[in-house]
């Protein structure tokens, strides 16, 4: 692929890092090789390189290890489904695709295991376990909801590829919301600092908007360091990417419109902080830590998206066996 200059992007959160971060580098194969979630060679390359564990060490900084070890499988697991709905031909299946989700679903809503379920099932599975052990179900039923969106913007993105439409930038804004997998992770914030964000709280005009503009700068950030790579795929869920397709602009021109839009939505997150009114001195308290989490997942995300080699090289993956 061809060399294009990533723009300095507006960050000015400060990065930190779990102190548990060694182990967990030593603990990162552990899961994935348990669940056999790396199916050859070519998987286990793309997944050692790609050093998933410095992005979770990063973004929950101040968690505990069983915690920070769910996030970093959780990440995992999201990293490499992932790949099966950019890389492979399930990627224009949205019908097969909505088939594995429903499964999903049903798992992450307890339904037992059988014979024919596929390894990552097993592996969401497994993570339902430890969550809802050390988490509250309350709790969980937001988080089971974040896994509803994402798996609707993964399916709306591969009716995109099979019609063969480009969307235009408000379609595709909405649609990568959903599909860039980050509501999920978001959620994790809460458990993997034991958080109690009260349900009047979380439905706060402003701390629904924070929380949305967070996801947004997340895609944007994404979408700049990957937009060479899913060119070379042949993808246009991205937002450079509709930008120069749809608006013309040169790709050059088109990573600067993008880093504008993240700035302005940086920038828009702290205009919507500093609005927040008080809710008590403990649930400030609580809602501090959560706005902080947020701030780690910024500042942890371009770290972490500037140094790994995830973004560049293209690839074709097979589809997993249903």
């Amino acid at each position: 692929m061809k060399e294009i200059t990533i723009p300095d992007l507006y960050c000015p959160f400060p990065t930190q890092i779990n102190k548990h971060v060694d182990v967990l580098q030593e603990y990162a194969f552990e899961w994935v090789l348990r669940f056999n979630l790396l199916a050859d060679e070519s998987s286990y390359q793309r997944f050692s390189k790609a050093n998933f564990f410095l992005l979770a060490a990063g973004t929950y900084p101040s968690c505990q290890l069983e915690e920070l070890k769910i996030a970093n499988d959780l990440l995992s697991w999201l990293f490499i489904w992932d790949d099966q709905c950019d890389l492979s031909d399930l990627g224009k299946q949205p019908e097969l695709l909505k088939g594995f989700h429903n499964r999903f679903l049903e798992i992450l809503n307890g339904e037992e295991l059988t014979n024919q379920d596929v390894p990552l099932a097993h592996a969401l599975s497994n993570l339902r376990y430890r969550i809802l052990e050390r988490g509250n179900t309350k709790w969980f039923h937001h988080f089971l909801r974040s896994f509803k969106g994402y798996f609707q913007g993964c399916v709306e993105e591969a009716t995109n590829r099979i019609q063969g439409v480009v969307p235009d930038i408000d379609i595709y804004m909405a649609i990568r919301i959903l599909a860039g997998g980050v509501e999920p992770v978001i959620e994790l914030i809460e458990f993997c600092d034991h958080l109690i964000i009260p349900d009047f709280v979380r439905e706060h005009d402003i701390v629904k908007k924070l929380k949305l503009m967070a996801t947004k700068v997340l895609c944007w950030g994404n979408d700049i360091f990957s937009a060479l790579r899913e060119m070379a795929d042949g993808d246009v869920h991205n937002l450079v990417l509709v930008l120069h397709y749809q608006q013309k602009l040169p790709l050059e021109q088109a990573i600067k419109r993008a880093a504008e839009i993240h700035d302005q939505d940086v920038r828009t997150m702290m205009i919507l902080e500093a609005s927040i009114p008080t809710f008590g001195e403990e649930i400030d308290a609580e809602l501090a830590k959560y706005i902080s989490g947020l701030h780690s997942w910024i500042s942890a995300n371009l770290d972490w998206c500037a140094q790994t080699t995830r973004y560049q090289t293209a690839e074709k993956l097979e589809v997993i066996k249903s």
